[in-house]
C-alpha cells in the first residue's frame, strides 16, 4: 500500500538542509576534487598535480612539517590540559572563577594575536629580546618550528582543560574508593582508574586540538619564517597568479581534506570502541595541599594562566602606545584607534554584521536540524546528521578555496560579495549550536510534546511554543560560541574578501604583514573587548559559573 506523499514544515526542512549542506559544502569539494584533477593548461584530467606534489621536496615538505608540528602541539596540550583539569578539578585553588575566564579567553581569541605578541615580545626587536641584550644574553629566536608550537600549545590547551575537567566531574568518587580499599592509591589510583575512564574525552578533545593545530593559517604565515606548512603553503599557491596555479592548490587541498578525514575516522573507531556511559552520584570531592605542594601547584596554575594571558595584556598595552611608523615609542596616545576609525571603521563593521547576520541563520537552522536529527529520525535525517561533522574536517582555507572555485562564475556568482563570507561562517560554525541543541533535546522528555499535541496543539506549534522555548537557553548559548569564534575567523576570510568585505581578523593580519603595530593593536583589543563581553553574555544566558565542556 503506497503512502501518499504529505508535505509539511518539517519536509522543508529537510529539504532546506540537504540543499544548504548539498549547495555550499559538497558541491563545493566536489568542484575542489575535480579542479585537483584537471590539468592547468588543458583542462583535461591528470594526476600531474599530485606528482608535482610528492615529487618536489618543497612541498611534501610541508605536509611533514603540518605533521611535525601538529603532533607535538597536541601531545603538549594533552599533558597541560590533564594535568590542569586534574589539579583543578580535585583540589581547592584560589580564585578558580578568574582562572577560567583567563583560560576560556586564551582559547577563543584567535591564535594569530598570539604569533603577533610573540613578535613584539620575543622578535628580532622584540621588547624581552632587547631587554635581555642589554645583559649579553641572546633569546631564543621565536620563529619558525619553536615559535609555531608555543603560540599554538597555549591557545589550545584549553580544549583538553575543558573536556577533561567535565569528564572528571562525571566520575563517581565511589569508583576511586573501592580503588583505594584494595590498596590503589597515588600514581597508580590517577594511572589504572581515572586515566582509563577519561581516556574517550581526552581522544575527544585531542582531535580538536589536532584540527585547530593542522589547519591553522595565520601563526604560521606570521611566525613560521621559512618553517611552511600545508594550509600557507596552499594559500600561496591558490592566490600566486603566475602559472595557474589554483589546481595544483586544489590538489594539496584535496590532500589536506583527505589527511583530516582519515584522522577524523580513525578517532571516531577509537573512541566508539572505549566509549562508555559514566554516571557520578557521588561526584568527586575536592581536597587539599598543604605546605610547599599547595605553593607549588598555586605557581604553575597561575604561570601557565599568565604566559596564555600574555598576548591579550600586550596588544591591549600596545594599542595605547604611540608609533612612528612601525615602531613603538614613549608615550603614549589614541591615535592607532583614530587611525582605525577614519580608515579601517567598515572593517569592524563587517565584522558584527557579518557574524550576526551568520548567528541568525545558526540559530533557525540548529535548533531545527537538531530537531530532525533527534526526533524524526529517517535515512534523510541520518544524511543530514552525516554532513553536519563535515565543517570539523575541512581546514578554514580549504572551505575558502572550496566556495571560491565553486561561485566563481555565473550563475551562482558569489566571489567577492558580503554572502559568501557569511556562508563561510555559517558552514563553519553551524556544528557549535547543533551539538548544544542536539543535547539539550536529549534532555527533555518527548511526553512534554505529546501532552501539548494530546491538549488539540499541532506537532509545528507545539514545536515553536514549547520545545523551541525549552531549548532556547542552550541553543543561545550555543549560538554565542558560535559567535565568538566567528568574528575571530581569519583562515576562510582571508582567502574570500575584497576591500569591501574585509574584517577585522583580516584588517589585524594586513595591518602586521605592512608592520602597522599599532592599528593591528588596537584592532586586536577590539577583538578581547568583544570576546569577554560576549564570554559575560554567555555565563548569563546559559546560568552556568564555569566552562567546561
Amino acid at each position: 500500500m503506497n503512502k501518499r506523499f504529505h508535505w509539511d514544515f518539517w519536509t522543508g526542512i529537510t529539504v532546506l538542509a540537504i540543499a544548504i549542506f548539498g549547495l555550499f559544502l559538497i558541491y563545493p569539494l566536489f568542484s575542489l576534487f575535480i579542479s585537483a584533477f584537471q590539468d592547468a593548461a588543458t583542462g583535461d584530467w591528470s594526476l600531474q598535480n599530485f606528482a608535482q606534489f610528492f615529487r618536489r621536496k618543497y612541498y611534501y615538505q610541508s605536509m611533514i612539517n603540518s605533521f611535525s608540528v601538529t603532533a607535538c602541539v597536541t601531545i603538549l596540550a594533552v599533558i597541560i590540559g590533564t594535568v590542569l583539569a586534574y589539579f583543578m578539578t580535585l583540589y581547592r585553588v584560589r580564585f578558580k572563577g578568574a582562572v577560567e575566564i583567563c583560560i576560556i579567553i586564551s582559547l577563543l581569541s584567535p591564535p594569530f594575536i598570539g604569533a603577533y605578541s610573540w613578535i613584539l615580545i620575543g622578535g628580532r626587536s622584540g621588547i624581552l629580546t632587547q631587554w635581555l641584550a642589554d645583559f649579553g644574553i641572546n633569546f631564543p629566536s621565536i620563529y619558525g618550528f619553536a615559535g609555531i608550537l608555543l603560540v599554538l600549545t597555549l591557545k589550545l590547551y584549553p580544549f583538553i582543560y575543558l573536556y577533561v575537567a567535565g569528564a572528571m566531574k562525571n566520575i563517581d568518587s565511589a569508583l576511586i574508593e573501592a580503588a583505594e580499599s584494595l590498596g590503589c592509591s597515588g600514581i597508580r589510583k590517577v594511572v589504572t582508574i581515572i586515566i582509563p575512564l577519561i581516556t574517550p574525552t581526552i581522544l575527544a578533545g585531542a582531535l580538536m586540538v589536532f584540527m585547530n593545530a593542522m589547519a591553522d593559517f595565520g601563526t604560521p604565515m606570521l611566525i613560521g619564517e621559512g618553517f611552511n606548512v600545508m594550509p600557507v603553503m596552499i594559500y600561496s599557491e591558490f592566490i600566486n597568479e603566475v602559472g595557474d596555479q589554483a589546481n595544483f592548490a586544489a590538489a594539496m587541498a584535496a590532500i589536506m581534506v583527505l589527511i583530516t578525514s582519515t584522522i577524523f575516522m580513525l578517532q571516531k573507531y577509537v573512541v566508539n570502541r572505549k566509549s562508555f556511559t559514566m554516571s557520578s552520584l557521588r561526584p568527586l570531592q575536592m581536597g587539599a595541599l598543604h605546605g610547599w605542594k599547595d605553593g607549588l601547584m598555586h605557581v604553575c596554575i597561575y604561570g601557565l594562566v599568565a604566559l596564555s594571558m600574555i598576548p591579550q595584556l600586550v596588544v591591549v598595552y600596545t594599542s595605547f602606545l604611540q608609533t612612528n611608523g612601525s615602531v613603538f615609542v614613549d608615550g603614549y596616545s589614541l591615535d592607532s584607534y583614530r587611525t582605525i576609525f577614519e580608515n579601517l571603521g567598515t572593517a569592524v563593521t563587517n565584522t558584527y554584521a557579518f557574524s550576526t547576520a551568520a548567528m541568525v541563520m545558526i540559530v533557525f537552522l540548529g535548533m531545527t536540524v537538531a530537531y530532525l536529527t533527534t526526533r524524526r529520525k529517517s535515512w534523510l535525517t541520518d544524511c543530514i546528521d552525516t554532513l553536519t561533522m563535515f565543517p570539523y574536517i575541512i581546514p578554514g582555507s580549504v572551505l575558502g578555496i572550496t566556495l571560491l572555485l565553486a561561485f566563481n562564475e555565473e550563475p551562482m556568482l558569489l566571489s567577492g560579495t558580503a554572502l559568501i563570507i557569511i556562508i563561510s561562517l555559517v558552514i563553519r560554525r553551524l556544528p557549535y549550536t547543533l551539538r548544544s541543541s542536539s543535547a539539550i533535546l536529549y534532555q527533555l522528555s518527548p511526553s512534554m510534546e505529546e501532552a501539548s499535541i494530546s491538549l488539540g496543539a499541532s506537532p509545528l506549534r507545539t514545536f515553536f511554543k514549547v520545545t523551541a522555548v525549552m531549548m532556547l537557553p542552550g541553543v543561545i548559548s550555543g549560538a554565542i560560541i558560535s559567535w565568538i569564534t566567528a568574528i575571530n575567523e581569519l583562515s576562510s576570510s582571508v582567502i574570500l574578501f575584497t576591500g569591501a568585505t574585509k574584517t577585522m581578523s583580516v584588517a589585524i593580519y594586513t595591518e602586521v604583514i605592512r608592520a602597522s603595530y599599532g592599528t593591528a593593536a588596537a584592532l586586536s583589543t577590539i577583538l578581547t573587548v568583544t570576546t569577554i563581553t560576549a564570554m559575560v553574555i554567555f555565563f548569563k544566558v546559559s546560568g552556568r559559573r564555569d566552562v567546561t565542556l
